[in-house]
């Protein structure tokens, strides 16, 4: 950004004098003026007043232009450049979401893993200066995104998340060691995974508190979340008679998931519907802002020069208008 200041503006008050100089030399000049009494202007109807005449007052503007410029020059104007260095601390974050056919439970609308995905997008199109990475986990998991800055493709990979690509099950602990490998080598300053289930563990090799240690040790945070309405959920089974809903027990293994963020310094968040989970996003785009830093650089340089030059230039015409065409102009 670009603009002028003053040093001194105060100095502009010395310019209140030219009004009182242009007064004073209206008066002066009703003294000036020579009369001669004639009977007759006819003899002098053809003349026309010479250059000079029109020159006369020139001189005495030239005189207040130069005042004027002197005092721009004692006001010490300054040009000056402001730049801004804006330095970001991203985070890298990756989603683990369980995609095994519980989520398929209809007290989120339209079900729980669109709520997800919905919910997700969101929250990964409000992260503008980070990585984000996509992990998706039944009975086993599958890395959809690895970390990138690439927000529309980790969206892209959201939205198109389908049940029934992986073996059914809930393998908490895989997929959060899915996505802590995928963490463990970035030298970003926060490292987050969101880990998202309506159930409870029931597959994999490794446990889930293990899984949590291993975070832990590579300083990952875990924010847990569960999703699931309390009691019963209703959910689409097949029966001879085409899809019917019956309502299923929600089971979350909440002391595991609170366990596990607890190990690794995250939360754990409950949501029963799709407002809830919403929420809990909110939540967490609060606790993990990207740090941004602004660092301001001034640089000011000398702006009289121009002016006192051409103070100089206006006192110098001044001078050699009086003393050659207007010499003899009183």
């Amino acid at each position: 950004m670009n603009g002028i200041t003053f040093v001194h503006p105060k100095m502009f008050y010395l310019l209140l004098l030219i009004p009182v100089f242009v007064a004073w030399y209206i008066w002066k000049q009703k003294d000036t003026r020579a009369s001669l009494q004639m009977s007759s202007l006819m003899p002098f109807g053809g003349i026309q007043p010479s250059l000079r005449v029109y020159l006369r007052h020139l001189p005495f503007a030239l005189r207040m232009l130069a005042i004027a410029l002197v005092v721009m020059v004692l006001a010490r104007p300054q040009s000056f450049n402001v730049s801004q260095n804006i330095e970001t601390e991203g985070i890298d974050i990756m989603l683990a979401i369980d995609i095994s056919s519980s989520m398929l439970a209809q007290d989120f609308k339209p079900d729980r893993l669109e709520a997800a995905k919905d919910i997700g997008i969101q929250f990964v199109s409000g992260r503008q200066n980070d990585r984000i990475g996509l992990v998706t986990f039944a009975g086993e998991s599958f890395t959809l995104c690895p970390l990138t800055t690439d927000l529309t493709s980790v969206a892209n990979q959201l939205n198109g998340i389908e049940l029934g690509l992986i073996e059914d099950g809930t393998a908490i602990g895989v997929g959060l060691a899915t996505a802590v490998a995928r963490l463990k080598e970035s030298d970003a300053v926060s490292k987050v995974v969101i880990l998202l289930t309506d159930g409870v563990n029931n597959k994999g090799e490794v446990a889930p508190l293990t899984a949590a240690d291993i975070a832990n040790t590579f300083s990952i945070r875990v924010y847990t979340v569960g999703v699931g309405s309390h009691g019963t959920a209703p959910y689409p089974v097949q029966t001879p008679f085409g899809t019917r809903m019956q309502d299923m027990k929600v089971e979350i293994d909440e002391d595991v998931l609170k366990e596990i963020a607890a190990i690794t310094g995250g939360q754990y968040f409950r949501a029963t519907d799709g407002k809830g989970l919403a929420k809990v996003y909110e939540q967490i785009d609060e606790l993990e802002k990207t740090k941004i830093e602004v660092i301001e650089t001034t640089r000011k340089s000398e702006e009289f020069l121009l002016f006192a030059l051409l103070a100089l230039l206006m006192l110098a015409i001044d001078i050699m208008l009086r003393t050659t065409i207007l010499r003899s102009i009183p």
